[in-house]
């Protein structure tokens, strides 16, 4: 049976997933990552959870990325199946997950635990937090969405930064360059995320899911799918759409009005 290291708690509209390996500071695992996924599944088909939170257990790290014991013996095929593939998926159920999405980085947020992060709308760190990209030292690349997603938030030549230097960057500069929004006390990021997750769940809804859905389309995430299902929900609502279904269950041919 695998272990479970992924918490969801439900505080009326607000659900918040926990990260919760403290004594390995958060690392992935491959059964994280389908624990993650399940955890994005439930959410998006639970109508009652308005906003997420995600954020680390322990005081030091949100996640330092990938555990370097779970990949390290794989073969090169495996490594692109099981492993970069896989966290891509999962990464990107998280980055489309229909809800807003508030980051808590409780501690330091290394390689995947940078890139989980930027999957989140709203990024809230701790003082004491840093951030970097630390794979060209341990002669790998960044391998889920840190070369991608990183790049459209902060731009190639920050991103280049990280990625090539491998340099800690602190909490008052990841909110220079917009890697952040806000920095908190550790021990207050989590009240200030729920908090924010209560004011965003007090206004309409389906509001915020659309806003949050177009303006990922203008960066360039889920463009199709954000058209295709606003036009399919703009003609569902037509009287078109009603006699189409009509005349379907009567056996009939349609008489369409254009309304």
């Amino acid at each position: 049976m695998t272990d479970r290291f992924i918490s969801i708690v439900h505080d009326s509209d607000v659900a918040i997933v926990t990260l919760d390996r403290p004594a390995k500071l958060n690392a992935l695992t491959p059964g994280m990552l389908d624990q993650l996924e399940h955890a994005a599944r439930e959410l998006e088909a639970d109508a009652s959870t308005r906003v997420v939170i995600l954020t680390g257990s322990g005081a030091k790290a949100f996640c330092v990325g990938a555990d370097i014991n779970e990949w390290a013996a794989l073969e090169p095929l495996d490594m692109w199946r099981r492993w970069v593939r896989r966290g891509h998926q999962v990464f990107d159920q998280w980055a489309r997950l229909r809800q807003p999405v508030i980051a808590a980085i409780n501690g330091h947020a290394f390689g995947g635990g940078l890139e989980l992060a930027i999957t989140a709308d709203v990024r809230i760190a701790a003082e004491s937090a840093t951030f970097a990209l630390p794979e060209a030292s341990i002669a790998t690349c960044p391998g889920w969405s840190g070369t991608q997603r990183l790049v459209r938030l902060i731009g190639a030549s920050r991103a280049k930064y990280l990625a090539l230097s491998g340099a800690r960057v602190t909490a008052a500069d990841a909110q220079a360059c917009g890697l952040v929004h806000e920095v908190a006390p550790q021990a207050r990021v989590l009240e200030r995320a729920h908090r924010l997750a209560l004011e965003m769940a007090a206004r309409a809804p389906v509001s915020l899911q659309l806003t949050k859905q177009l303006i990922n389309a203008a960066s360039g995430e889920e463009t199709g799918s954000t058209l295709e299902a606003m036009a399919g929900a703009l003609a569902a609502s037509t009287e078109d759409a009603a006699e189409g279904i009509r005349s379907f269950q009567e056996k009939r041919p349609p008489v369409y009005a254009g309304r």
